[in-house]
């Protein structure tokens, strides 16, 4: 475990304010339930100069959860860096599933991709290297594609939230879910402009416009967990 430690950011990733209580929570539920080949790519991934964009793994094992839950076959993922969301996807749906998988950065992605080997699941993936809302836009166009996907996860460049959501919208199937990240936005979505540093401010306010179209859209049924940096699950009902 006092290896697991070093691994850590010197603040605690989720929005806990108790670093030993997040320590807990990681130790206690999290490491010791995470697979081999996500601990390999998360160590990988944390001498990367900008290790904090990977999800953190308690909010990546409430999406695990999910995904069993779910079974989907058909899944997107939107803003890849070096994998551990798309491994534990990966690892997630059945053998004959698949993952579109699509960021504007390949060489974040090859990082790791040698786990995602090792791990055999490989073939369940399918990168596109591109901005993402010329592939979704083409996603929507091919026949079949349009309300088949079971399950989408959103970690990308904050000002398209909303344009990525319209587009996953006509994506996801009825009953799908689409789970977005840093939507606390380390929770200066709750404090003053005043109080909030300086790097956070600008992505602060994108982020609370776009919780505010998600709590008011009537196509999803939506939860806010504060795992992590926070994460929206939204659920289409039509």
């Amino acid at each position: 475990m006092e290896s697991e430690k070093v691994l850590l950011p010197l603040k605690p990733r989720g929005l806990l304010q108790s670093e030993n209580l997040y320590q807990y929570i990681l130790e206690t539920n999290v490491y010791p339930r995470e697979p081999e080949p996500l601990r390999e790519l998360r160590e990988v991934t944390a001498s990367h100069p900008r290790a904090t964009m990977a999800i953190s793994p308690d909010a990546g094992q409430l999406i695990a959860l999910i995904l069993k839950l779910l079974n989907p076959k058909k899944t997107l993922e939107v803003g890849v860096f070096t994998g551990y969301s798309l491994l534990l996807t990966a690892l997630s749906i059945p053998e004959d599933g698949n993952i579109t998988a699509i960021d504007i950065n390949r060489s974040a992605y090859e990082i790791g991709l040698p786990v995602i080997r090792k791990a055999g699941v490989e073939h369940k993936i399918d990168f596109i290297e591109s901005p993402a809302l010329p592939v979704l836009d083409r996603l929507s166009k091919e026949i079949g594609n349009e309300g088949s996907f079971d399950f989408a996860f959103v970690d990308a460049d904050k000002p398209n939230h909303w344009n990525y959501h319209e587009r996953v919208m006509k994506l996801l199937k009825v009953g799908g879910v689409v789970v977005y990240d840093n939507t606390l936005w380390g929770g200066s979505v709750a404090m003053s402009e005043e109080d909030t540093e300086e790097g956070k401010k600008e992505g602060r306010q994108i982020i609370i416009e776009f919780n505010k179209l998600l709590a008011a859209d009537p196509r999803v049924q939506i939860s806010q967990a504060p795992v992590g940096d926070g994460i929206t699950i939204c659920r289409r009902i039509f």
